[in-house]
């Protein structure tokens, strides 16, 4: 599994605490943080759905020509 440093609020760590444990619904950190971002990958490809565009995969993301120009 490929590992990544983000920076996040102190107050957004404390509220995911709440829900890490033996006994509760995520068994650690790095657990909550996979969950919460699949279920925002969800709500992005319906939203996506629902303005007519597709999912895209990594390999088949066309660059914005208006990047492309140096003004």
């Amino acid at each position: 599994m490929t590992k990544i440093s983000v920076e996040v609020p102190q107050h957004i760590l404390d509220d995911l605490q709440v829900h890490i444990g033996t006994d509760r619904k995520f068994v650690s950190l790095s657990d909550a943080i996979r969950a919460a971002l699949r279920k925002l990958l969800d709500s992005l490809d319906e939203i996506d759905k629902r303005h007519g565009r597709g999912a895209e995969l990594p390999g088949d993301i066309k660059p914005d020509s208006s990047l492309s120009r140096l003004d």
